[in-house]
């Protein structure tokens, strides 16, 4: 009996472009050095969340959320859940806003290094910290 059968895979073709998007994004994040590409990755990481959401929102058969103006509720149709949406809209306001401001402080980063890459970066920060910490005789001993 196998599980991952034609059917299975495309009834469920909604989680498994989550699952790519998702890993994608995760990869991005993790592999890169350049900060803005991670600040891609992040969005894409988002991206897919968004669509889970959605996908997990929609009611097969369901219609849109509004009653009727005569009062008459009919207990037989079925209706979407809109609370998925609207959280979607507020996550993706909130997405805006946490994308320029790192966006923001990588030009920020970028006026105080010279470099957007983590590795130059850090390459610096450790010459700054030893330079810094260096002993009071300059020699490497102690007084």
């Amino acid at each position: 009996m196998t599980i991952f059968t034609t059917e299975f895979i495309l009834g469920h073709l909604n989680y498994w472009l989550f699952i790519i998007l998702m890993m994608t994004g995760l990869y991005i994040v993790i592999s890169k050095g350049n900060l803005v590409k991670k600040i891609v990755g992040l969005n894409i990481f988002q991206t897919s969340v968004f669509m889970f959401y959605i996908s997990m929102g929609k009611v097969s058969g369901g219609t849109a959320p509004i009653f009727p103006l005569d009062g008459v509720y009919d207990p037989s149709v079925a209706y979407s859940n809109p609370l998925p949406h609207v959280l979607i809209l507020t996550a993706i306001v909130v997405g805006i806003a946490t994308t320029s401001l790192g966006l923001a402080l990588i030009i920020r980063i970028r006026e105080e290094y010279h470099s957007i890459e983590e590795e130059h970066i850090t390459i610096l920060e450790d010459t700054v910290f030893r330079t810094e910490n260096l002993p009071l005789d300059g020699k490497g001993g102690s007084i």
